[in-house]
């Protein structure tokens, strides 16, 4: 069976790159382009963040965008430096190699470019703010069609983590989220807040990745302040991987389990603003979106091992 035809939209960030790295070395995907945003750190930082993640994993054959720098409605000053460190990566962005050089031109022209140019329908993995692939859907509606479903990292069915409601990618452009969610041109997959907390690994899983290859150590000493963080504010010896968990969705399709739920997101500027609300009937009139958990954690963490370690068989959780 043929690749899947892969575009990673995305704001590095410390899991965004362990994500990235997973995705690249995944022999059920086709990594076609990574765009990306504004997000965790700013837009010329997560640009750069992307490009020096393809050249540690020895991928400078894989397009680079730049994504959107700004949300779509309201401007948005807020960072996740505190989290990711100031450069996104935990302080080692330094350490890693120079960059890969963007493509010419901007990422939702590159994520379309590859959209005219695939036969196979084409999966997208958005991870970070929503912006573009709002955008993409805005811009270029007759390439729907080639989209054979968007995964989103994001949202939040319970409490949020950048406020009390909201979830950090969502909240970042709470418009662009929903146009996302309610549209009814491509099926989504929601990897929400609750399930990439639940699937947070340990330090064992962390040793185990330290001692798999020089890109796996690389991106275990990123991972370390990160767990710090973690670890003070949950009260838990253990790191959330939110965006990898999304991308083991991508590359191995029914890792996670699905329940049907409609949803929109909150735009106003109460302090609701960028909750994920689920709609109820008879008020559900758009689609809806597979929310996705994780019945069997300790799988889904073996499997984002196996895959970061070059591992994994194809189309195996295991």
């Amino acid at each position: 069976m043929p690749a899947r035809p892969l575009i990673i939209d995305t704001d590095p960030g410390v899991d965004d790159a362990v994500a990235l790295v997973l995705a690249l070395r995944s022999p059920e995907v086709d990594v076609r382009a990574v765009v990306a945003a504004f997000g965790n750190v700013g837009p010329e930082r997560t640009l750069d963040n992307a490009g020096r993640i393809l050249a540690l994993a020895g991928r400078e054959d894989v397009p680079l965008g730049a994504g959107a720098e700004q949300p779509l409605v309201h401007r948005r000053a807020l960072r996740a430096g505190h989290v990711h460190g100031d450069d996104g990566l935990g302080g080692r962005a330094a350490h890693l190699p120079e960059p890969v050089a963007p493509h010419p031109g901007s990422g939702i022209a590159l994520m379309a470019r590859v959209l005219e140019e695939t036969r196979e329908p084409v999966t997208i993995a958005s991870i970070g703010p929503l912006t573009d692939t709002a955008l993409l859907l805005a811009a270029h509606p007759g390439l729907a069609e080639r989209i054979e479903r968007i995964v989103v990292m994001g949202g939040a069915i319970g409490g949020g983590n950048i406020t009390g409601a909201a979830e950090f990618n969502v909240h970042a452009d709470p418009e662009a989220a929903h146009r996302v969610l309610t549209q009814d041109r491509v099926p989504v997959a929601l990897v929400p807040l609750e399930t990439t907390l639940g699937c947070a690994a340990g330090p064992e899983w962390i040793a185990a990745l330290t001692g798999a290859g020089p890109v796996c150590a690389e991106l275990a000493a990123m991972i370390a302040p990160y767990y710090g963080y973690y670890r003070d504010r949950y009260g838990r010896d253990a790191v959330a991987l939110h965006d990898a968990i999304a991308l083991l969705e991508c590359v191995a399709p029914g890792s996670l389990a699905a329940t049907p739920i409609p949803l929109g997101v909150d735009t106003g500027f109460g302090p609701a603003r960028g909750a994920t609300v689920p709609y109820r009937a008879p008020d559900a009139t758009t689609p809806p979106v597979d929310v996705l958990s994780a019945p069997d954690v300790p799988a889904v963490l073996d499997a984002v091992l196996a895959r970061l370690a070059g591992q994994a068989s194809p189309c195996s959780i295991a």
